[in-house]
């Protein structure tokens, strides 16, 4: 009786663990190399086009079909060079451009780039986040110092949420928009803060901390999981809402800069990785928080 028992745990471990690296693996979405190093920012529209900058050259923001042909989309003027990019509800396009101390945006059926907010002062917009009710946000890193800035940004101009943080760079909203995750890479924490009505922040805690390896990009699934792109990991890990790894995907490049959801149901995630200059995908439990 003993033996039997054993001898089924034992078989239906070795099927979990079977099962656990089959489907924690990522695959290739796009061909290697078709974006520059600088591959970042990937995001997707309501007609489930997959963008990301940087394609061919830096400045650029290629487009991508669901059976992986990427094109380019736009080039950015004055220099510009994108980082961030995510969509509204109207499917208008916003862009952070590290270069200029911009937000742009393209607005829906459009290719003409226009400046949505400028502040001399920014280090480099970097990541940018868009709750629910539209209000963005970026992070601001100072790689040089290994610091960073926190802002909101409207139309009106960029307002200063946090200064002298560590090297800010993921940044994301809660599926109900009441909670704020932002990373430091260098310092390998995770920051939550609460967000009240007006959009300001309070009651900053830190949600969790990596012992080794970088972050950059997060995303949310609509259960309130965090998706870290863990860089030099060649991970994504995915936090539940109480700080628990509750998934490792193993990636097949070492450095994913960021995360986005798309697919037919909201379920497939896209990565863009640096030292492959490409996207790979793999399929999340439920849809992104902005499906």
């Amino acid at each position: 009786m003993y033996k039997i028992k054993i001898t089924l745990l034992f078989t239906g471990i070795i099927c979990l663990m079977v099962s656990c690296s089959t489907s924690d693996k990522s695959t290739d979405f796009t061909a290697e190399n078709l974006f520059t190093q600088g591959i970042e920012g990937p995001a997707v529209d309501s007609e489930g086009n997959l963008y990301a900058v940087n394609f061919e050259h830096e400045g650029t923001i290629g487009i991508v079909d669901m059976q992986g042909k990427a094109s380019l989309y736009l080039t950015l003027p004055n220099g510009s060079v994108g980082n961030g990019i995510r969509f509204d509800r109207d499917d208008t396009m916003y862009i952070a451009d590290y270069v200029n101390h911009n937000v742009l945006f393209v607005a829906p059926g459009s290719k003409e780039v226009n400046v949505y907010a400028h502040h001399p002062e920014l280090n480099q917009p970097n990541d940018l986040a868009i709750a629910p009710d539209g209000t963005l946000y970026a992070s601001d890193p100072n790689w040089k110092e290994s610091s960073g800035k926190l802002w909101k940004v409207t139309g009106e101009g960029f307002e200063l949420l946090e200064d002298m943080m560590g090297t800010t760079n993921g940044i994301e909203v809660s599926p109900d928009g009441k909670k704020l995750y932002v990373n430091e890479s260098v310092q390998r924490k995770i920051w939550v803060y609460d967000i009240d009505k007006q959009g300001a922040l309070h009651q900053k805690k830190q949600f969790y901390a990596f012992k080794d390896y970088g972050m950059d990009g997060m995303r949310c699934d609509n259960k309130g999981n965090l998706y870290v792109c863990r860089y030099d990991a060649g991970e994504v890990v995915v936090l539940n809402p109480e700080a628990e790894i509750i998934r490792v995907i193993t990636l097949k490049g070492k450095k994913p800069t960021n995360i986005a959801f798309g697919g037919k149901d909201g379920k497939q995630c896209f990565v863009t990785l640096q030292d492959r200059g490409c996207f790979e995908t793999f399929m999340a439990e439920f849809p992104g928080r902005e499906f």
